[in-house]
């Protein structure tokens, strides 16, 4: 198979986004600026309320960013200094983060190997008297196993702070991620499915006591002004980005709808063209039934990651490793004293994973030119 040669395909194209919500954005924005009302507020008040009934969740808290919503969810969950908090091995580094920086400690669980979330089935064996929490992450788009999580969590009595960063509008058997916790933690970071211009982030929970509280912890704990009541941080959402994220929210299905679509045609390009088997074998995600994906990020497999990477960027094709190194095997967490082999599916995944363009801008000429380039480097092998 020939590679044609055209222009640059980039793993991410916002500017293509906005192309199509140019208007929207500005008169929004134009409506905050005349209000000269930046900090929270009505703009925000009215985005929480929009993006809970999403959720399908009682209340929606926004905040400054993904990795505030963790950290402010776990101080609403009083985890603190002796407490463990259960978490995935391989993530982004604000999940065990925000644990370790309320003085706790992570307990890091291997991932499944299906679809690169915590495995459900180790997590009762890292459970200890010590353990205050659960914190599952919906990585890539896709929900972590949550029956047994939740199962386990009510028997040990164990709160459980969902981290649905990349998982907005993702399903588990019919209910929205986000809304099975006492918490659940979303980024508005540009390169979300619903992203900000700039940081922005969302606590979502049932429980009107705990959004009280959540509410309370992102303004220094202060009620009224200027009178704290305990020690919160400054944790609030800009009423710009919630106008932003209101404008983006009306479209938000329809942009995951064109993500699914392009994962389906990946699918079955991959099927006609690439090798699954040999030595330069690539496999393309699992989209369990019961699970409603909406790929934050589309990810590959193969052993020579980096040849195939290295291949995709000479041929004009943008791409990104998430995650070269799992969490408990970084600088930051060696007093935790992790070695190599510790996490064998996670270590595996760092070394093989790769994430290919899948926004829904993404025409069917530029997927078809991915994956030519693709099987032009298995040909190559």
């Amino acid at each position: 198979m020939t590679v044609r040669t055209a222009e640059a395909i980039p793993l991410l194209d916002l500017k293509a986004q906005y192309a199509t919500i140019r208007d929207e954005i500005r008169t929004a924005m134009d409506r905050v600026i005349e209000s000269q009302h930046f900090i929270l507020g009505p703009e925000v008040e009215a985005f929480e309320h929009e993006i809970a009934a999403y959720c399908r969740c009682a209340h929606g808290i926004g905040v400054s960013s993904g990795s505030d919503a963790l950290v402010v969810a776990l101080m609403a969950a009083d985890v603190g200094p002796g407490d463990e908090v259960v978490t995935s091995a391989y993530s982004f580094f604000a999940s065990a983060g925000a644990i370790a920086r309320l003085g706790a400690r992570p307990v890091f669980v291997d991932i499944d190997r299906r679809d690169y979330n915590i495995d459900a089935a180790k997590v009762a064996a890292a459970v200890t008297e010590r353990t205050k929490a659960i914190l599952p992450v919906h990585l890539y788009g896709q929900t972590a196993d949550l029956e047994p999580l939740m199962t386990l969590a009510r028997a040990r009595k164990l709160v459980v702070v969902e981290d649905a960063a990349q998982a907005i509008g993702a399903d588990y058997r019919g209910r929205r991620a986000g809304s099975f916790g006492e918490f659940g933690c979303f980024s508005f970071f540009p390169s979300k499915n619903l992203g900000a211009f700039g940081d922005g982030g969302l606590v979502t929970t049932n429980d009107p006591k705990i959004a009280e509280r959540l509410r309370l912890l992102r303004g220094h704990g202060a009620r009224p002004k200027y009178h704290s009541r305990e020690i919160g941080g400054n944790f609030r959402l800009d009423a710009l980005q919630a106008a932003v994220l209101r404008v983006k929210l009306a479209h938000l299905d329809a942009w995951t709808e064109g993500r699914r679509r392009n994962a389906a045609r990946y699918r079955s390009l991959f099927a006609t063209a690439v090798s699954t088997s040999g030595p330069r074998a690539v496999t393309t995600p699992l989209d369990i039934p019961e699970r409603r994906h909406i790929y934050n990020q589309f990810i590959v497999r193969t052993s020579d990651r980096d040849g195939l990477r290295a291949h995709l960027s000479a041929s004009g094709v943008g791409t990104e490793i998430y995650y070269p190194l799992p969490l408990p095997l970084m600088d930051a967490f060696s007093y935790l004293g992790h070695r190599e082999g510790e996490f064998p599916e996670s270590e595996g995944a760092a070394r093989e994973t790769l994430a290919l363009p899948i926004y829904a801008e993404l025409t069917e000429d530029q997927q078809q030119r991915v994956v030519e380039v693709i099987a032009d480097w298995q040909r190559l092998g």
